[in-house]
């Protein structure tokens, strides 16, 4: 027996593939897992440094220090606790002769120096290539992990270091000759600097900065503590863990199994798929069924990724740069709002997952793209595209500010990220022409196309208008009506309006076979008179044919097409059928007579159907009172539903019944009754 392998669904193979991009695009290096935040508690454990790091200044110290500094190098010192205790030992083995009991005095004293502490008399000179003068006035003193700048008038030069030992002490003793003393005894010897001038550290922190400002405070030196759990987050101890971050983020390698690496990555692209695939599902499962439209949605996520991915990894400034927002409304052009908030979220999850402050920038692209996507219906055109970017960023920069302000941090320089975010919403304009080219490479139709093609100054509308004039103004009624009910049922009225206008252009090659065209020629012989039913059944019906002749040949897009080709479904020409069989015709053989479209598949289609059928049919009414409407539309409904014309169609009874109310209404408004006017009596 031979045993066959389940297949895998279509739908399945393009998620596959883009699967497989994604895990291929998820990073290679271990991630930095603590969330914390200023004037909060460490949750997690004590944190150690595993490597060497340098602390990394704010935008806003280097913005300072660049005002304040200029092309003045600042030098660096570091603190050594060893010569603190060195000279303090020193002094303790000391002869002072019969003023031995100054000594604990004099080492007291010699602390306090040493305290603030205590640099060499010479000058420094830079080894620096550098155009630049040392301060007087200002130096870094390196202290344990942090540098922090102090006035050079706090600490003291070993000159000043001794002449303030003998001036403290001098009030408490004043009988004795403290300098003599000191210089026989050897005090002045021992007093050497505590504050060691690091050529080292000035060269690093000037390296490569402009206007020689450093962009790093000191290092954290492997096995250090960072942070205790439970310490509060101060704004140094989140510097130092911003800087560990970026550190840890950019070179330290993945300390576990390679390959649990790759089950995360493989898991996290997993669960972004189903996320996405259940987002389509349920809110439009139908694309699934369109190949062009769900390749076209795949595509942008994996643009997106991609995107996002790169940045992350090559310039992470650039996110706020990027125009998210503009993703939103490459959906928006071709599916409908239900669907693209939804695909949207799942578009900017990657931002959350595996950027740094993924939250603020998941948050503020999501608001965002969400305002957009009501704001660009009404501003879509001219020079009203700007405001809609103005819009844009102002958005943006509400969220950027409230983050920053929530975080407790510094607002000084948030025009920096301010001019980012400002051409991130310029670029929303400047991208969405995109859509006409994914618009040609998927054979798709956008919400713009669709309202050009529903002008009615359009060339192709002028000729129907004047080839078969009654035919236009059916199309036009068919579309007044399609729009009411299609914003009834949460249909896709841009679409019923431009297919309502197309779906009988096959007439104007015979407008004459045709009632309502008629009129425009009232001299001329009947069409069907000497026709048998037959034959004037095919003609009526090729017109379908020809409309998608017309359509071929004019380029419209599959989507009109299959209007064209469902809006009579495989119904019959009741007219002529019934005169055939009346005339004696036989029952077996009235295939000529219908239709050999397709029926509906679309909630669309099946709308077009009946509201073609109802306006041409309501021509034949004699009276509209509301009694005559309702048995008048659920006939039309009914008989549709009979021939099982709704039997492929995704639409559901409450669709139905909306569609049903609203034609009945649009059939009391449009049919109204006037007050016949009295006449004059002389």
């Amino acid at each position: 027996m031979q045993i066959s392998t389940p297949k895998i669904p279509r739908k399945f193979l393009p998620l596959i593939f883009v699967f497989a991009v994604l895990v291929l695009l998820m990073p290679r290096t271990a991630k930095f897992n603590y969330d914390y935040k200023k004037g909060t508690p460490w949750p997690y454990e004590t944190l150690i440094s595993q490597f060497d790091f340098p602390i990394l200044k704010t935008d806003e110290q280097i913005q300072a220090e660049r005002e304040q500094a200029g092309n003045i190098v600042i030098p660096y010192y570091r603190y050594s606790e060893e010569v603190t205790s060195s000279v303090v030992k020193n002094v303790q083995s000391l002869d002072l002769g019969k003023h031995n009991s100054l000594r604990p005095a004099i080492v007291n004293r010699l602390g306090e120096i040493y305290a603030r502490g205590v640099i060499s008399d010479s000058r420094v000179k830079l080894d620096l290539d550098y155009r630049a003068e040392v301060s007087d006035n200002l130096i870094y003193i390196q202290k344990n992990k942090r540098a922090t700048q102090y006035p050079r008038s706090e600490v003291y030069k070993v000159s000043d270091a001794k002449d303030q030992l003998v001036a403290s002490m001098a009030k408490s003793y004043p009988s004795v000759n403290l300098d003599s003393l000191f210089r026989r005894a050897s005090v002045y010897s021992v007093i050497v600097p505590n504050l060691l001038y690091d050529q080292s550290m000035t060269e690093l922190a000037h390296t490569g900065s402009s206007d020689y400002i450093s962009p790093t405070l000191g290092y954290v030196r492997a096995e250090e503590k960072i942070v205790s759990k439970g310490e509060i987050v101060t704004a140094e101890v989140a510097q130092i863990l911003d800087s560990y971050k970026e550190e840890y983020n950019k070179v330290y390698g993945y300390g576990a199994p390679r390959v649990l690496l790759y089950i995360g990555n493989i898991l996290l692209a997993l669960a972004l798929l189903v996320v996405l695939y259940f987002c389509i599902y349920y809110t439009n499962r139908g694309v699934f069924e369109d190949k062009n439209r769900y390749y076209y949605l795949l595509t942008v996520f994996v643009l997106v990724a991609v995107i996002t991915f790169l940045l992350e990894r090559v310039a992470p400034a650039g996110l706020y740069m990027m125009p998210y927002p503009v993703f939103a409304l490459y959906l928006l052009a071709f599916f409908r709002k239900r669907l693209v908030l939804p695909v949207y979220m799942v578009y900017l999850l990657p931002l959350l997952i595996f950027c740094g402050g993924g939250m603020e920038l998941f948050v503020m692209y999501l608001v965002a793209g969400t305002v957009t996507l009501e704001t660009f219906g009404h501003l879509s055109t001219g020079w009203k595209q700007f405001v809609n970017a103005a819009i844009i960023f102002g958005v943006e920069i509400a969220v950027y500010v409230g983050f920053r302000l929530i975080d407790a941090g510094s607002l000084s320089l948030w025009w920096v990220s301010g001019i980012r975010i400002f051409v991130g919403a310029i670029a929303t304009v400047a991208l969405y022409p995109l859509i006409y080219l994914f618009e040609r490479i998927f054979n798709l139709v956008s919400v713009t196309r669709l309202e050009e093609m529903a002008d009615t100054h359009n060339p192709l509308l002028q000729e129907l208008s004047a080839k078969a004039p009654g035919t236009f103004q059916h199309c036009l009624q068919v579309m007044n009506m399609v729009d009411a009910v299609g914003r009834a049922t949460d249909a896709d009225v841009a679409l019923l309006r431009a297919a309502a206008l197309y779906h009988d252009i096959g007439k104007m090659q015979n407008p004459l076979c045709f009632v309502e065209n008629e009129s425009s020629s009232p001299e001329a012989e009947k069409y069907h008179d000497g026709k048998s039913a037959k034959e004037s059944a095919q003609d009526i019906i090729r017109h379908v044919d020809d409309g998608l002749a017309i359509a071929t040949e004019h380029r419209l897009p599959d989507q009109i097409k299959a209007f064209i080709r469902s809006h009579h479904g495989t119904t019959c020409t009741a007219y002529f059928l019934n005169k055939y069989l009346n005339e004696g015709g036989d029952p077996q053989d009235t295939s000529a007579f219908y239709y050999h479209g397709q029926k509906p598949v679309t909630k669309e289609q099946v709308i077009l159907m009946v509201c073609d059928s109802i306006e041409a049919a309501s021509r034949t009414m004699k009276e509209f009172t509301p009694e005559a409407c309702d048995r008048f539309v659920e006939n039309i409904v009914a008989g549709k539903e009979k021939m099982g014309q709704f039997e492929d169609a995704d639409i559901t009874l409450h669709d139905l019944n909306l569609m049903k109310n609203m034609l009945k209404t649009y059939l009391l408004q449009i049919f109204h009754g006037r007050v016949s006017y009295p006449k004059r009596k002389r």
